[in-house]
Parts: C-alpha cells; sequence; structure tokens
C-alpha cells in the first residue's frame, strides 16, 4: 500500500517516527510529507532515513513535478499523526498553504487524522467544530487519549500510541472507498453503556463487572460513521467519556436501571437507532432503607427482598417512538446444563423482539473487562444475521453495518 503520513508541528512528531517505522515493517510504502514546524521537532534526514524517500513541506520545491497533485493521486491511505489544532483547521477550512495542506485538496483515498494538543485547545469549541466538518466529510478523526501531555499537565489530548494509530489506519483502508458521505450521517442513534447499580442502602449497591468499553467503543464508531450520538452512561469513568463529550457526543450520566431506562427513552424520541449495550440489573431491592445496615455480632444478616426490574429492552421493542425506528440489544450469556450461550441467544432475541440482539459469552476474563470481544448478531427470529470479533471497536463497527443496513433499507 501506498501511505501518506503527515506530520503536524507537536511535541509529539517524535511518535510519528515510530508510526513510520511500524508500516514500513509491515510492507508499505511510505511518504512522509511533514509542515515546516514539524520538522523543528523531528529533523528531515530522520524522516528520509527510515522511509527511503525525499522529505519537502512546500508545493514550491517541484513546480514542474507539480507534487501535491501527484502525491495526492498515488496515495491508497493517508495518515496524518499528530494533527494538531493548527492544522485541524486549516485543513478543514480548505487551506492550501504548504505541501500537506494542498496534498489533501487532492486525495480521494481514505484520510485518517490523530489529533494531539493540549487538553484545553482539544475541548475548544473551534477545535471541536473543526473535527466535525472533518468527519461530516469523512475523515476519521481518532480519538485522543487522555493521559501525561508537555510538562505537568495530564488529560484528553495525548497522541494514541504509533501501534493505535497503525491498527485504525489499516482497518479504515480495508473498509473504506474515497471519501464520501458516512453511512450514518444524519442519523440520530443512542448507545447506552455500564453497568447499572441498584442500591441496598445508602452505602451498597448490587452491580455487575461490565466496565462499559463495548458502548464507549459503539458511542465512537457511530460518531466517526456520522451519527450524532447520545450515550446513556451507567457508572462509566470520567476519563471514558471526556474525549467523547470534547469530541461532541452528548452523554447522560444515570445509575439505576429505572434511571437508564428514563434516559433512553426521552433521548430515543427522536433517534433512528437505539444500542443497548448497558449491562441491565434484573431485580433491585424492594425496599432502601435510610440509613446503613448494621452487622449485628452474633446474629444472622437480614434478608434482601427483591423485585424485578423494568425490562427496557423489550419495551423499547415493543413501543417504538419513532417509526422505522431500529433496536439493538446485547445478551451477555453463560452456557449451563439446559443450553450453550447461542441457545440461550436466541431464545432470548425471540423473547424480546429487537431487531438485532448481539450474544456474547461472559466470564472470567471474557466479555466483561477486557480489550476484546466476539459477538453473534441474530434477528429478531433467533437466525443468526452477522458476526464480529477482535477489538471493542472491530466489533463496535461490525455491529454498525449490519444497522446501517437495515436503515438503508427502509
Amino acid at each position: 500500500m501506498r501511505i501518506l503520513l503527515g506530520v503536524g508541528g507537536g511535541i509529539a512528531a517524535y511518535k510519528a517516527v515510530l508510526l513510520l517505522r511500524l508500516l514500513r515493517e509491515q510492507g508499505h510504502a511510505v511518504r512522509v510529507v511533514p509542515t515546516a514546524a514539524a520538522l523543528r521537532f523531528v529533523g528531515a534526514p530522520t524522516f528520509e532515513a527510515l522511509s527511503g524517500e525525499p522529505v519537502t513541506t512546500e508545493v514550491f520545491d517541484d513546480v514542474p513535478g507539480v507534487q501535491h497533485v501527484a502525491l495526492g493521486r498515488g496515495a491508497d491511505l493517508v495518515v496524518v499523526a499528530p494533527a494538531t489544532a493548527d492544522l485541524l483547521a486549516r485543513a478543514a477550512s480548505g487551506r492550501a498553504d504548504d505541501l500537506l495542506t494542498s496534498t489533501l485538496l487532492t486525495v480521494s483515498c481514505p484520510v485518517v487524522m490523530a489529533p494531539a494538543m493540549h487538553t484545553e485547545m482539544w475541548e475548544h469549541a473551534a477545535t471541536r467544530a473543526n473535527v466535525a466538518t472533518l468527519r461530516a466529510r469523512g475523515v476519521h478523526v481518532v480519538d485522543p487519549d487522555s493521559g501525561r501531555l508537555t510538562g505537568d499537565d495530564s488529560g484528553p489530548g495525548r497522541l494514541p500510541e504509533p501501534e493505535e494509530i497503525a491498527r485504525v489506519a489499516l482497518e479504515v483502508a480495508a473498509r473504506s472507498g474515497p471519501p464520501s458521505s458516512p453511512d450514518l450521517a444524519g442519523r440520530h442513534v443512542v448507545v447506552s453503556a455500564g453497568g447499572t447499580r441498584e442500591p441496598i442502602d445508602p452505602v451498597r449497591f448490587i452491580g455487575n463487572r461490565s466496565s462499559g468499553r463495548q458502548g464507549v467503543a459503539l458511542a465512537s464508531a457511530a460518531r466517526d460513521r456520522g451519527a450524532r450520538v447520545t450515550l446513556v452512561a451507567a457508572n462509566l469513568e470520567a476519563a471514558s467519556t471526556q474525549p467523547l463529550v470534547a469530541a461532541g457526543v452528548e452523554v447522560v450520566d444515570v445509575s439505576s436501571t429505572r434511571e437508564l431506562r428514563e434516559a433512553v427513552r426521552a433521548a430515543a424520541a427522536d433517534a433512528d437507532a437505539v444500542v443497548m449495550a448497558a449491562a441491565v440489573a434484573d431485580f433491585r431491592p424492594a425496599q432502601v432503607p435510610g440509613a446503613k445496615i448494621k452487622k449485628v455480632p452474633g446474629g444472622s444478616p437480614a434478608a434482601i427482598e427483591l423485585v424485578e426490574n423494568p425490562d427496557v429492552l423489550a419495551e423499547l421493542a415493543a413501543r417504538r417512538v419513532r417509526a422505522g425506528q431500529v433496536v439493538v440489544g446485547f445478551a451477555a450469556e453463560t452456557g449451563d446444563a439446559t443450553g450453550s450461550v447461542l441457545d440461550h441467544g436466541r431464545a432470548k432475541a425471540r423473547r424480546k423482539g429487537a431487531d438485532l440482539l448481539a450474544v456474547n459469552e461472559v466470564g472470567e476474563a471474557v466479555g466483561f473487562g477486557t480489550d476484546v470481544n466476539e459477538v453473534t448478531v441474530l434477528d429478531a427470529q433467533g437466525a443468526t444475521v452477522a458476526s464480529a470479533a477482535g477489538t471493542k471497536r472491530q466489533v463496535a463497527d461490525g455491529l454498525w453495518d449490519a444497522v446501517a443496513k437495515i436503515l438503508s433499507d427502509m
């Protein structure tokens, strides 16, 4: 594959060297196109030595060759890392004041941009608007990581590791044609994520092991595919949702199943699709005392009476608040003496009535709390219509492929 690696003028430019080497080791031809500021952090000889190709920043360095047009026409993939706030702004406004921005106006291949900057710059309204503009044009903008920045600063804005940028970029190239309107552009989708908690007393609760990573991946993937996204977050850590908020995703924090139910129903009023990825408690204590339950020395613990929670997914499927709305559920299952994971999943699909049900096996180090997942996607009759495996982002994209197909067929 012929890859153009654009490098913006930020301290994270040193990671572009590692990304270049990684892409070359995977057999790709890489031409580095830095900005002039980038060369103040990493010199042209470094990029030339590792790429085996010349490095220049100006369109005037080879006028007869019309470099920006030649480079754009010959590229199979463009990766810009780091993409500084200034570079994002110039790309969004269509500036063509150096070789990199000129080339970005000529390419017809997939473009992946990995921003890196201080948290305040990433969260600024101007940067958020520029990112939204680029995404609306079909550019894949990777969310920055949260962590140590320059100096003592820490927060969202850190450039992802080269291995992650390479993985995402090559996945985008594998599934994308020329930049076009993303398949969820103009759609509103609602995603629930995390695990609900049902209070026992003011201190204790009944909960589950869901980390919310799959739901966050679903929200991020939908946003990258052009959708307006509402994420109903059940007990997620703030660090996992801050990048989404900065990128324009509406996050609604909830705790209990009943709170999640109300938030999802409100957000679903104008939604084209609702994906229930949160692990929702089936039961809750019938009574919740106002004071902490005390342990009585030598006594037996009092029994906790449980009552059934509302079935949020079944309600959404049975009473759709919008015609043509696609409802998707998740079924975290374990096999037992009465049936396999898929047996239980098929029964649940028929019972719930959702358009799609993503069934995944859970257990110790499986499903919950890991970076990988594997799902079988069933229709409302329990028939297998798709499957997805790999990272949770890969699973998310596989599921959105199935949802987008249903929406396009309507």
